[in-house]
């Protein structure tokens, strides 16, 4: 009786832990197919709701009204740029700071470490950020995407807490085989940080792609350095204010009324325009983490 119970032990588990896996994907994949079925539905049947995981009247004017302008192509690859220039550049003077201030035998970690963590705690504001932007001769440049976020406080103390467990005999070693500090860093500790590395990569990717409201600030008065988040977000107010006319319009016109975008209609459109990128990129990030913790596990 002992071992029948013993045999049934793991079916029981697998199988709850099936189920409940399977409801966290429900949970989890629901809220981006629901907004996948409401930007292929007809704007104008949108509005009665019941929109689930399938159009009810399939249309593709939702991303016809979002491809519409020919911005939108120029925006999608200033956007790359940011995010892949600033991306790298910040993983890179991040992490060596976060290795310098991890040295125990560095004189003035103590003090940076401190200015550094006050970043988080203590802002200027909105106005004197704009001041500096502008006497750096940085708005309307490419380069006000890159500088002002090159180091962050968070990202720097969550590599420097990961680059603190790695084990004090590899640094040592290398510099006895004659090593200084950059060949360090580059040949020893980046490789063992991957699992980090492509961890912050991910919050900063992500955070500059969203990123709308720099462009607002920074660079709005010059079209050429639109980003594809301002684009989309002019494409929504827009579409938000000509919806009443429009639906004025479309009353007397059934055909105007089946090709009419609302506001909730091209939302969806739009955060599925603006997310695929993101969605696209993760599955090869994932790799990394593995491929991270495996380099990271070191024996001494």
């Amino acid at each position: 009786m002992r071992t029948r119970t013993l045999k049934l032990e793991p079916v029981v588990f697998h199988t709850l832990n099936t189920i409940f896996m399977i409801g966290i994907a429900i949970v989890t994949l629901y809220p981006f197919l629901n907004t996948l079925a409401i930007s292929l539905n007809a704007g104008n049947d949108t509005i009665r709701g019941g929109i689930y995981l399938l159009p009810r009247v399939w249309t593709d004017q939702n991303y016809k009204a979002v491809f519409a302008g020919g911005t939108i192509y120029h925006a999608f690859w200033i956007s790359v740029a940011r995010t892949v220039l600033a991306t790298v550049l910040s993983l890179f003077l991040t992490s060596m700071l976060a290795y310098a201030i991890s040295r125990k035998e560095y004189v003035f970690r103590k003090p940076i470490t401190i200015v550094v963590v006050m970043t988080m705690y203590f802002n200027a504001g909105l106005i004197p950020s704009y001041f500096l932007i502008r006497d750096l001769h940085l708005l309307n440049n490419f380069l006000v995407y890159i500088i002002p976020g090159l180091i962050s406080a968070f990202n720097m103390i969550v590599i420097r807490t990961y680059i603190q467990t790695l084990p004090e005999g590899l640094i040592e070693s290398a510099k006895i085989d004659g090593a200084g500090d950059f060949r360090t860093f580059i040949s020893i500790i980046l490789p063992l940080c991957q699992p980090v590395l492509a961890t912050v990569a991910l919050f900063v990717a992500v955070g500059q792609w969203n990123s709308w409201f720099d462009t607002f600030l920074y660079a709005s008065s010059k079209q050429d350095l639109s980003t594809l988040q301002y684009e989309l977000m002019k494409l929504l107010s827009s579409s938000m204010l000509s919806n009443s006319s429009a639906a004025v319009s479309s009353g007397a016109d059934p055909g105007a009324a089946r090709n009419m975008v609302t506001p909730m209609s091209i939302r969806a459109a739009i955060t599925i325009v603006a997310s695929l990128p993101i969605l696209v990129v993760y599955p090869f990030l994932q790799k990394y983490f593995v491929h991270g913790m495996q380099l990271g596990s070191v024996k001494e």
